[in-house]
């Protein structure tokens, strides 16, 4: 065999070497391109995601507007009851939303609010058990529902609060009778509120 032949012959095998190489470098850019459209395609889809998880934590119609101050009663160390919403629930129940706030220029405890029952303290520790609801008229004192282990249906583990800063809080009691539209809502610590019911 001549080195005419084999130069020929090494050429051939470059030749089909870069071929192969130029094929599969266009199918990497393909599938580059692919993975492209892909990740255009799934931009709309995790920004939906996104969308669906800021539509989550929007209040909903259910939840109180803090703005509403059907009661407004002060507490130890400055702080202030703001009672949201007294509403009947569908299940015979009356729940009643509001906030704690902290007026002072003082970090307060939130301890003190569960009441004396030890079995619903040790259960609900830091929580607002000890509020009750007091119907004059029918001459009746309702205590927070608790679950069956004597966990109130209750806020429960509040934090120190700090200054300037609001707690959320909300407390459920059996609902009085149908006829019943006002009533007393009395936590440990804080002056007696006089609300109205609502539905």
């Amino acid at each position: 065999m001549s080195i005419r032949h084999i130069t020929k012959g090494r050429r051939g095998v470059a030749v089909a070497a870069l071929a192969v190489t130029l094929a599969l470098t266009v199918a990497g850019c393909g599938g580059g391109d692919n993975d492209d459209n892909n990740k255009t395609g799934s931009a709309p889809s995790s920004q939906s995601s996104a969308e669906k998880g800021k539509e989550q934590d929007a209040p909903s119609a259910d939840q109180p507007d803090p703005n509403v101050k059907l009661a407004e009663v002060t507490g130890r160390s400055g702080l202030v009851l703001v009672v949201n919403q007294v509403e009947r629930d569908s299940g015979g129940f009356l729940t009643i939303s509001g906030q704690i706030k902290n007026p002072t220029d003082q970090v307060v405890n939130m301890s003190g609010f569960a009441g004396a029952e030890t079995q619903v303290v040790s259960m609900s520790p830091n929580s607002v058990a000890g509020a009750t609801l007091i119907d004059k008229a029918g001459k009746k004192r309702y205590y927070i529902l608790r679950d069956t282990e004597m966990r109130c249906l209750c806020t429960i583990g509040l934090l120190p609060l700090q200054p300037g800063k609001t707690a959320p809080v909300f407390m459920q009691f059996p609902a009085p009778p149908e006829g019943t539209a006002d009533v007393d809502l009395a936590l440990p610590s804080f002056a007696v509120a006089s609300l109205k019911i609502s539905g």
